[in-house]
């Protein structure tokens, strides 16, 4: 008991002079009702404070609450005076324009980065609203910017938020252009914002100019001249943004694309911090996308698609006839292949990629129509930096739903040019009375069946997930499939990733990057002898059922 006593006198002696130094007064209230709740309150203040939120590649991300362990204005103040300092450090010169999403706190975080900023000498600029992440990494590039920093915790749940920064061309150099940070720049970053000082010291400017709607009617010209401008435009589109920013940026360049104006889900069309018709503003969680598919049943439309909340990512959902109508969302993967194929068929030639975790079919299309390829790390840091400049990336995805259709133009995930890009060969599929999963059953007749799943398990303790990767490194299965694993590659050091291979059959596990949860990504290759592919699927579906459970074995989950 004296232990416990000790430990709790010290976190509060943390929590007293984290208060002494917080500029927020509602964090500060906050985090005072959570002092005068000791002893009843010891573990809610001791998780508060068990250890900073990490500036990583993918930046902060956390709940919003006072103290170290959480995204509040005290911890946004200190991570925009460590940034600035490092810009300083690195020789950047120019402008640091900051974009933010609709969330909880987002405005007020932005425009605190935009003080940091001025108070140590640079220009901030704001971006005019609540805006999708993609326009924040399209203005990086267009204005010249030094860096971006992106308020959003994308698909995150309604309690969190987060803080990603962009590099402009100066620092990131050709290939980082308007691209997430990747190492060591994190890493530097980070060690700039522990050595900030106390808050009180922080010199702070004034909140930056806000840009005008020019850089978001530039982003939507430059969105829309990624499809054909003579194509069949004759498609009826259902569409959600999942109460998050990306409605009045798709709608607005479909009618510029001469698309007829997708049909909104009316309840999830406006920005929404609370996101209160769905349990997890992410169209991959079950139950996201009904009011979609409600909305495209209602409506006769050809097609449904959804953002996430801060509209980098695309979710395509497709209506499948036979006896029983009804629709499906398309996995990453056949999203991904589909606009691929649609690129390449347009003679779109240059470097295509994708991640170690998504489908392995894209490598086969490459190798046939004589393209090169490159397979990367997860997340779309490593996927701008495909290839290492050996040839210019023209397209890239990730299974996740992410799409980059426009390196060139945002040189990032972007659910709006990869709707548009979708829209463009749905219609012009439909011109010649086909749809999308036509086209996919060509695909599979061509180079076989690739059927992808994902075994994911969210946990409440972080140690669950560090004991399933260390056993499978201890006793990995000698069989999956009942065939051998003839192939086991770890990825540590440079990433906590093991990849084991049959003939037939290939397993991706790895700890989630923004989330509690381990993930293991399925494949497996069915071969289209006969030109039967509905059988063919059939086969390879009951053989990914069978491949979850030999995983969810061995990893005791």
């Amino acid at each position: 008991m004296a232990a416990d006593t000790t430990d709790i006198d010290d976190i509060r002696e943390q929590a007293r002079r984290w208060l002494a130094d917080d500029p927020d007064p509602a964090s500060r209230d906050e985090l005072t009702a959570v002092l005068d709740g000791l002893p009843a309150s010891a573990p809610e203040l001791a998780d508060r404070f068990a250890g900073p939120l990490t500036f990583g590649t993918a930046g902060l991300r956390g709940p919003l609450r006072a103290g170290p362990n959480g995204m509040n204005l005290a911890v946004v103040t200190q991570a925009a005076a460590g940034l600035v300092t490092w810009l300083a450090a690195q020789g950047g010169t120019g402008p640091l324009v900051i974009g933010y999403d609709a969330r909880r706190g987002s405005r007020q975080f932005a425009e605190r980065t935009a003080q940091v900023a001025t108070g140590a000498g640079r220009a901030a600029l704001l971006l005019p609203r609540p805006l999708p992440t993609p326009v924040l990494a399209y203005a990086v590039r267009q204005l010249g910017a030094v860096a971006g920093v992106m308020v959003t915790a994308s698909h995150n749940p309604p309690q969190d938020n987060g803080y990603k920064v962009y590099l402009g061309a100066q620092l990131g150099g050709e290939l980082g252009a308007g691209a997430q940070i990747v190492p060591p720049a994190d890493a530097g970053i980070e060690a700039a914002i522990r050595a900030v000082g106390p808050l009180t010291q922080v010199p702070l400017g004034r909140a930056g100019e806000v840009l005008g709607d020019d850089l978001v009617a530039a982003y939507v010209e430059r969105a829309t001249a990624v499809i054909d401008p003579g194509g069949p435009r004759d498609l009826s589109v259902a569409y959600t943004p999942l109460h998050g920013v990306g409605a009045a940026v798709l709608t607005a360049a479909f009618a510029r694309a001469g698309f007829p104006v997708p049909g909104v889900v009316p309840d999830q069309a406006e920005p929404d911090p609370a996101f209160p018709t769905v349990s997890f503003p992410n169209p991959e969680e079950p139950g996201a996308v009904d009011r979609l598919i409600a909305l495209a049943d209602s409506t006769g439309a050809d097609l449904a698609i959804a953002n996430d909340p801060d509209a980098d990512r695309c979710a395509v959902v497709v209506r499948e006839g036979g006896a029983g109508p009804g629709w499906r969302m398309l996995r990453g993967d056949e999203v991904g292949v589909l606009l691929a194929d649609h690129l390449m068929r347009r003679g779109v030639t240059g470097l295509y990629a994708t991640t170690i975790v998504s489908s392995s079919l894209l490598r086969a299309m490459c190798a046939a129509r004589g393209l090169p390829y490159d397979e990367t790390l997860t997340g779309f840091k490593w996927i701008v930096r495909a290839g290492g400049g050996s040839a210019p990336l023209v397209f890239g995805y990730e299974e996740a739903l992410g799409y980059c259709v426009a390196p060139e133009h945002v040189r990032d995930k972007d659910g709006i040019t990869a709707a548009l890009t979708v829209a463009e060969l749905a219609a012009g599929l439909k011109a010649q009375g086909r749809t999308l999963t036509d086209r996919l059953d060509e695909l599979a007749a061509e180079f076989g069946v690739h059927q992808t799943d994902q075994l994911s398990v969210r946990v409440d303790d972080l140690r669950e997930i560090a004991d399933a990767m260390a056993r499978i490194r201890t006793a990995t299965p000698s069989t999956l499939l009942d065939q051998p694993v003839d192939s086991v590659r770890d990825l540590l050091p440079e990433s906590d990733v093991v990849i084991l291979r049959t003939a037939t059959a290939r397993v991706v596990i790895r700890p989630s990057g923004t989330e509690p949860k381990l993930k293991a990504y399925l494949e497996v290759v069915e071969p289209v002898p006969d030109g039967d592919v509905a059988a063919a699927r059939s086969r390879a579906g009951a053989a990914v059922a069978r491949l979850r459970a030999d995983v969810a074995a061995a990893l005791g989950i």
